[in-house]
């Protein structure tokens, strides 16, 4: 609780929801796609559908370290983190993409030796088949796992099924490619194909990265949600209340507030005190897991305009 301020009761504030099991279904994907993916290399000898393979092994470790961030994201605040432990899981999406570009690096190395040093490819349509059945099976697991992060606002599992994602992406190319392959008779095709795959890789994983680092930096809340909550304040304006110094912040799974709120300085305290209550259920209604944190100020004092609004 602020000195200055009314900040919003903890019985209104939605507890973040154990989001485990998704790490759980994460990990078991990325174990049953590897397996399908190291056959159809070992049968074939791609060095596309080696690289597809690569990527899901990180996956694995990736999907292990999202799990550890999901466990610890939901612990309460406590005496050293007052504010939660949700920012873990930008660590955990940090990881993830630097794992994706270290996939990407394998997969751009092996794609060079192997243009360099043409192999004919063996016994494909099999190889083939049991990649499309682990692209199936990575393509459901990142569509739960993105809608899931969108759902409860979790970056640890939209970078999951995003990295899902752009697994299912290699495989498809990686597979064309081989496909070319068996038509064409042409043997570079495969490490080409494989070599733009492991470009579009990095692509993705600087993205996670970038997005991690700005939810590290305190990045406000999008400008579609700004303008949900300026329209909520903007409901409430009149003569009498005022609003200013209004900023907003993520943190993982969590959203943060903090407003001015300028009042006649006649008012009683509990006056302004329900008036802050109203505004505040207004905006968690709108955002669940959103904390609000209000600071009332006499709207009549010079010194309650000193703030700037960012």
């Amino acid at each position: 609780m602020h000195d200055d301020g009314v900040q919003r009761g903890p019985a209104r504030f939605k507890p973040p929801e154990d989001l485990t099991r998704f790490g759980v279904l994460s990990i078991v994907a990325a174990v049953v796609t590897i397996g399908l993916k190291l056959v159809a290399w070992r049968i074939t000898d791609s060095v596309g559908l080696l690289s597809d393979a690569a990527e899901s092994s990180v996956n694995l470790v990736a999907a292990v370290g999202a799990l550890i961030a999901l466990r610890v994201a939901i612990k309460p605040p406590d005496k050293n983190h007052n504010f939660g432990h949700s920012k873990v899981e930008y660590f955990s999406a940090a990881l993830e993409g630097a794992m994706i570009m270290v996939a990407a690096g394998v997969i751009l190395v092996s794609a060079v030796e192997r243009f360099l040093n043409p192999v004919e490819l063996t016994r494909l349509g099999l190889g083939i088949g049991i990649s499309l059945v682990a692209a199936l099976v990575n393509g459901i697991v990142a569509w739960l796992l993105l809608r899931a992060g969108k759902r409860y606002g979790s970056i640890t599992l939209t970078a999951d099924g995003k990295h899902l994602m752009t697994d299912l992406w290699t495989t498809a190319a990686v597979v064309l490619g081989v496909v070319l392959v068996a038509l064409t008779g042409w043997q570079r095709l495969d490490p080409i194909i494989a070599f733009a795959a492991g470009i579009n890789i990095v692509i993705t994983g600087w993205h996670l990265v970038s997005q991690s680092a700005a939810g590290l930096m305190d990045i406000s809340l999008s400008k579609e949600d700004n303008a949900v909550i300026r329209g909520v304040l903007d409901s409430f304006t009149s003569e009498e209340l005022l609003f200013h110094a209004v900023r907003t912040r993520e943190s993982g799974h969590r959203r943060f507030m903090e407003m001015h709120m300028l009042v006649p300085g006649d008012w009683t305290v509990q006056r302004g005190h329900d008036a802050v209550e109203d505004v505040t259920e207004a905006l968690v209604a709108e955002f669940s897991n959103l904390r609000v944190l209000c600071h009332l100020e006499p709207i009549e004092d010079p010194r309650s305009y000193e703030d700037i609004d960012i």
